[in-house]
């Protein structure tokens, strides 16, 4: 059920617009946390999401309203609609059906940027949250299953079939950790975790729910 979780928007002055009547529109999954990607809107696509509860955006290229999947089927579902501190940006928390990217990517943001900044901080500046972005694309098979996923077949098959092939990448996770090369051991391990997030997808489940128990054992 679609919610305005900040303000209602009509008659309220809170939201502001820039000189061009556009404000910045972010787009996470509800579910992984992903940012998917970033848009913007003027007070029409901003009222027709609010009463749609799917995305609209304002094209800048194009000059008119823009409804997110209209063409490509990938629509944003929109659960929720937050203006930050300033209220000069909004974040919508959504549940895509389909990539989100004009690519085809699960996220239009996939481009490391190289640099000095880069190896200050030892890090891929850029680089999206490799998991997340795996169980959105496990999320978008259980959705459309193309023929040919393997994925989709697994779904397809039910809770039971991910289970015992979860067992079956433990075990091998197991033999790996007492008699194989360390590559093999994380190859295993890589195995293991792609099955788990299937599994979870298979249970209606998502790795937020995991995290949040894992945060609940701190002591």
């Amino acid at each position: 059920m679609f919610r305005w979780s900040a303000i209602p928007f009509e008659g309220v002055p809170m939201v502001k617009f820039d000189e061009q009547g556009l404000i910045p529109a972010i787009a996470q999954d509800a579910r992984t946390g992903q940012v998917l990607m970033v848009a913007h809107m003027n007070a029409e696509s901003l009222q027709r999401t609010l009463e749609s509860g799917q995305a609209w955006f304002w094209s800048r290229s194009r000059r008119e309203l823009w409804h997110k999947g209209a063409t490509s089927g990938s629509f944003l579902n929109v659960k929720s609609v937050t203006a930050d501190c300033d209220s000069d940006v909004l974040l919508l928390q959504v549940e895509p059906e389909g990539p989100a990217c004009h690519t085809g990517a699960v996220s239009c943001f996939f481009e490391p940027v190289q640099g000095d900044a880069t190896a200050a901080f030892g890090v891929t500046l850029g680089s999206p949250d490799a998991m997340a972005e795996l169980f959105a694309t496990i999320e978008a098979r259980k959705t459309h299953q193309p023929d040919g996923s393997y994925v989709a077949s697994l779904l397809k098959a039910g809770p039971q079939r991910v289970a015992k092939k979860v067992a079956e990448e433990g075990g091998e996770v197991a033999i790996a950790a007492v008699s194989e090369s360390d590559d093999r051991v994380v190859s295993e391990v890589a195995d293991l975790w792609f099955h788990s997030l299937i599994l979870l997808a298979s249970r209606n489940l998502t790795p937020g729910q995991v995290w949040a128990e894992l945060e609940s054992r701190k002591r």
